[in-house]
């Protein structure tokens, strides 16, 4: 049986002129396996490590490879295969270039995307949406009309509408309400689960992350500092980093203990 696709950096060192933000980072994102949280305090050096993941931003040394692939190095048809099985949507995914542009166009056009990376689409837009959260009737709906919330909810819809092999969310329901919130986490889960993506999730959001996550990374200093249960990385109090997030979070903690 081949081995399931995934994002793997290996001894990655990344950052800026002047400036080392990740120092020796391994992780493995795999199709298949359950959510993995990415937490970390602001500046922690995770917006550098997901674009480092995408590509975007290129390692000083180790790699990042998809399916075995170095993700720096692929080309032509090859980065289009990544674009539609790797998808990355970060909290300000959405920009709205056309005022006229919908909801539906939208949708369309990532399912064109989809095939034109090589996967098969059989979802219609309005089972997208139903993925979300969102009700048919938002369709129509021009992108610029929607709030902040329901645009988020969008750009997750339009990243499973490739059938993705990996999901990589940088906090993705910042503008969602708390109580949709929790409605959404469920759906997103279910799906997630049942079309087998392996889903990494940064979020500052303790209780998503325990919600959607069997399994957080902490990233600390450039470094994961620990990595398992929620539980048993906030135990981990001999970082400073950990002990401060646990403190700022005791009520939520309380919550799911």
């Amino acid at each position: 049986m081949p081995a399931s696709p995934s994002l793997t950096t290996t001894a990655l060192h990344a950052g800026y002129p002047g400036e080392e933000v990740l120092r020796g980072i391994d992780l493995t994102v795999r199709a298949g396996d359950p959510p993995l949280g990415l937490l970390g305090a602001s500046g922690a050096g995770k917006t550098t490590l997901l674009a480092t993941l995408s590509g975007e931003h290129r390692p000083n040394s180790g790699r990042v490879a998809w399916d075995g692939r170095e993700v720096t190095k692929l080309r032509g048809k090859e980065r289009r295969r990544f674009r539609a099985a790797v998808r990355f949507v970060s909290q300000y995914a959405m920009t709205i270039s056309d005022p006229r542009e919908t909801v539906r166009s939208r949708l369309e056009l990532a399912a064109k995307v989809a095939r034109k990376g090589g996967r098969t689409h059989a979802v219609s837009p309005a089972e997208m949406l139903e993925s979300v959260g969102l009700a048919e009737h938002y369709l129509p709906r021009t992108m610029r009309t929607l709030s902040g919330g329901e645009t988020q909810r969008v750009a997750l819809a339009t990243a499973l509408a490739t059938r993705p092999e990996i999901l990589v969310l940088d906090e993705p329901m910042t503008a969602v309400d708390p109580s949709t919130r929790s409605r959404i986490s469920v759906t997103l889960a279910e799906t997630i689960r049942r079309l087998g993506i392996g889903t990494l999730i940064a979020s500052h959001d303790v209780e998503l992350l325990q919600r959607l996550c069997p399994q957080v990374a902490f990233l600390g200093a450039g470094q994961i500092l620990a990595q398992g249960s929620l539980d048993e990385v906030l135990a981990r109090t001999e970082h400073e980093e950990i002990r401060d997030l646990a403190e700022a979070n005791p009520v939520a903690l309380q919550r799911f203990r």
